[in-house]
This record gives C-alpha cells, sequence and structure tokens, in this order.
C-alpha cells in the first residue's frame, strides 16, 4: 500500500439540508462522495465545534458516501448555541434519524475527540448499524478526564495559557473551572457570555495540536465561540448525561466484535493517551495505534496518516 500523508482534494456536498428533530431542533447535514459509495457518517468533535468542507476529505470521495453533519446547537444547525434537550442521547437518537434517512442498514461511524465519545455512545446504543470504527483521540468522558484538562494537569504544560483561563475566576471560583465558567456562560448578559465564551475556546484551540498553529485563533471568534464553550461546559457540567463514571468504557462489550481502530497522539495534551489505552485494553480487538510526536489533532501528520490508512482499507472490507 502506498504511503498516504494527506487529505483527498477538495470535493462539494452533493446533497444537504436540515433534519427537524420534533422537539426544538434543526440539525444541518450533508452527504459528499459516492452516493454509491461505503456509508458512513462523520461525528465531529466539541461537543459544540461543527463539521468543516475539510472533514469531507478525510474519505476517498470515489469509495465513500459520506454523512456530515453539525451537532444540536452548533456549525449550521438552529437554535445557535442552545443548550435545550442537548444530551448526549438527543444526539445519538439524531445519529440513527441520519442514518435512516441515508436508507442503508449499517455505515462506518468515525469520529475524533468528543466525536469518539459519541461514537461509542452510538455504537453501543445500535450495535447492529455498524460496519467498522475509526477513532481518534480518545476522550470516554470520566472525571479523571475532565479534570485533567479543565482543572490541573494540563495547566502545568501550559502555564501562560492557564493564566488566561484563571484571570476572570475569583481565588474561590478556581477550585471549581467547570462550574464557575457555567455561571458566566449561562448568564443573561451576552456580554459575559462573550467573554468566558472566548477564553474557554482560546484554551482548548491553543492546547490541542503538539505545536503552535495559526488556526487557534479562530477558535476565539464570536459565533463559533459561543457555542462551543456553551454547548462543552453544558456537557461537561452534566458528566456527558451518563449513568456511571465509566460507562462507555464498561460497555465496551457490546462493540467488541465491530472491526476497530484507535488512533491516538502520544503527546496529547486535551486527552491523555491513556484514555486510548484504556480503551485499547477493554477493546483488545480494535487496532491501536500511538502516535509520536502529535497531539490531539486530526491533521497532525502523523494523526492524518493512520486516518486515511484506516478509511482506506475499511473501504474495501
Amino acid at each position: 500500500m502506498p504511503k498516504l500523508k494527506g487529505l483527498y482534494p477538495p470535493k462539494e456536498a452533493y446533497a444537504s439540508g436540515m433534519l427537524d428533530t420534533g422537539d426544538g431542533h434543526q440539525i444541518y447535514w450533508e452527504r459528499s462522495g459516492n452516493p454509491q459509495g461505503k456509508p458512513a457518517v462523520f461525528i465531529h468533535g466539541g461537543p459544540g465545534g461543527g463539521c468543516s468542507a475539510v472533514h469531507r476529505q478525510l474519505f476517498d470521495p470515489n469509495d465513500y458516501d459520506v454523512m456530515l453533519f453539525d451537532q444540536r446547537g452548533c456549525g449550521r444547525s438552529k437554535p445557535h448555541a442552545s443548550l435545550n434537550n442537548n444530551t448526549t442521547w438527543h444526539l445519538v437518537d439524531d445519529i440513527e434519524r441520519l442514518r435512516q434517512m441515508m436508507g442503508v442498514d449499517k455505515w462506518l461511524v468515525f469520529g475524533g475527540s468528543w466525536g469518539a465519545t459519541l461514537a461509542l455512545a452510538y455504537a453501543q446504543t445500535h450495535p447492529d448499524h455498524v460496519s467498522e470504527m475509526v477513532l481518534r483521540g480518545i476522550f470516554t468522558l470520566r472525571k479523571q478526564e475532565l479534570d485533567w484538562y479543565y482543572q490541573e494537569g494540563t495547566s502545568r504544560f501550559f502555564p501562560d495559557k492557564w493564566q488566561r483561563m484563571m484571570s476572570i475566576l475569583s481565588e474561590e471560583e478556581r477550585h471549581n473551572v467547570v462550574a464557575a465558567y457555567r455561571k458566566r456562560l449561562t448568564s443573561p448578559d451576552r456580554a459575559v457570555q462573550l467573554e468566558a465564551a472566548k477564553i474557554w475556546s482560546l484554551w482548548e484551540g491553543e492546547t490541542v495540536t503538539l505545536l503552535p498553529t495559526e488556526d487557534a485563533a479562530s477558535f476565539g471568534e464570536d459565533e463559533f465561540a459561543l457555542a462551543f464553550a456553551r454547548i462543552e461546559n453544558h456537557y461537561f457540567t452534566h458528566m456527558g448525561f451518563m449513568d456511571s463514571d465509566d460507562q462507555l468504557l464498561h460497555n465496551v462489550t457490546r462493540i467488541r466484535h465491530i472491526p476497530a481502530v484507535i488512533i491516538h497522539g502520544r503527546y496529547d495534551m486535551a486527552c491523555q493517551v491513556q484514555n486510548a489505552w484504556d480503551l485499547s485494553q477493554a477493546w483488545p480487538e480494535a487496532e491501536l495505534h500511538i502516535i509520536e510526536g502529535a497531539g490531539h489533532s486530526f491533521d497532525e501528520p502523523g494523526i492524518l496518516d493512520q486516518l486515511i490508512r484506516a478509511n482506506q482499507r475499511f473501504a474495501r472490507s
């Protein structure tokens, strides 16, 4: 097999629309690639991040028919930044509706970071409708994972950037950063929301890659930051609406028969490599790739290379 390092050439979506959930949300969706190709669904990160055109380029447009969508409250979905009827299980139901709308029995499920979390939740709920899984930057939403990123852990590697996170909090509030930001992100004052949203979002934008990138600044743009921070904080406040801290790891037994590839950067500061290791220990049939010299982002060279390889291999299965 030739060594693949880059994205496939850009290609426009061939269909798009809005899915009415029936409970106040309109979900933007699009399909790209080959209408007769292998069905796949791309699940974006965040929560609250939204999908973009570059995500289509992870899939060979000749081989795949890819469904991409913006989760509730973010991207082109409406209402913007809404927290109402917005939980993991609402999103799982949305994904299943999209599969039914697409008219396929099984599809490859691809997700990174929070997208991997949601991919696991979906697959464990609907294992009979998943053909394969490609998971990157594993995040299982355990308390220890949230504490690492929003309390103490990543902060020790980025003290300068963490200082900005702390700058709007009192000494007392710093003992529970997620709760302190929750107050601001749900404030009736939009200016208060926006200040907190930009700081929250930039923290992630500046810590998800091994080396700094110019793309980090886009995390601080008003509309993106507001949806990203409000929705992400909402989910983390409620621990992903899971029944237990280790729900996703405990329920791996439901999906161990599904072919899967797990890809994780060795120096991922947002989601520790321990997360991927723990998942692989619970799921020994899955293929684990720990990428040296990489952080969290999907487009870091070593991570991207393995994502493309996995998609290419599964296209032929």
